[in-house]
């Protein structure tokens, strides 16, 4: 298979995208947010931003996955995405909020929260894509959330956990196996999808990709600065 940009037959599309990627993912790891969970420097009020924010961000990825679901190519994709809008709109919700009360949010201020440009933007990406364009793409667009955050956090684990509980409780949910085999099973799905595109469907996947990586760095700097509307 030759990719959008002379993608060896023997490299996997994703280990592809990874590599074009590689600037905006390498900035990600060493943005000073991600640097201070994993040292345990990150000043408080910068992390409840990020919750609050990811708890907005949350709510448009179930629509993501929904809208995954119903245009996915096969029973078996159709399924695994409806498990993944389940999984996240109850399980993941709940901790989230769970989460949130550990850090004095109360549920009505994650309800209430205005999405930060960064998250509109991103969310209103994300959604677009699931809604016209191909199904590939929406694919390829949702891989680096999950992809980036099992890295970062399998990064983060390997030196050490930091000494604040709730950063420390951050890396191990993200360092989680069962978190990485979720990552594993989108690259495979996306490995497959491509093997069956053209050559400017790939191309698509591929700015999909890319500029989703853009937006997870951004959404870093969102919670680093605690983004709001200026106006």
């Amino acid at each position: 298979m030759s990719g959008p940009a002379g993608t060896p037959s023997r490299e996997r599309f994703t280990a592809h995208l990874r590599r074009v990627a590689e600037p905006v993912w390498r900035a990600q790891h060493d943005h000073p947010f991600v640097r201070g969970i994993g040292d345990g420097s990150l000043d408080l009020e910068r992390f409840r931003h990020w919750v609050r924010q990811d708890y907005r961000f949350l709510v448009e990825y179930c629509r993501l996955f929904g809208l995954a679901a119903a245009r996915a190519p096969d029973l078996d994709t159709l399924v695994r995405f409806a498990d993944l809008l389940q999984a996240t709109a109850r399980t993941e919700m709940d901790l989230h909020r769970a989460y949130a009360a550990e850090l004095g949010i109360v549920p009505a201020a994650l309800e209430g929260e205005p999405m930060a440009p960064t998250t509109r933007a991103y969310t209103d990406f994300l959604v677009r894509v699931a809604a016209t364009g191909d199904f590939a793409e929406l694919a390829a667009a949702l891989l680096p959330c999950m992809w980036g955050f099992s890295e970062i956090g399998q990064a983060l684990a390997a030196r050490g956990l930091p000494a604040e509980p709730r950063y420390a409780k951050w890396v191990r949910m993200y360092a989680d196996p069962d978190f990485a085999a979720l990552a594993d099973w989108c690259r495979d799905l996306v490995d497959r999808l491509a093997a069956e595109a053209d050559a400017a469907t790939r191309a698509r996947m591929e700015e999909s990709f890319l500029t989703s990586s853009r937006y997870e760095y951004l959404f870093w700097e969102m919670a680093w600065s605690r983004q709001t509307w200026p106006v």
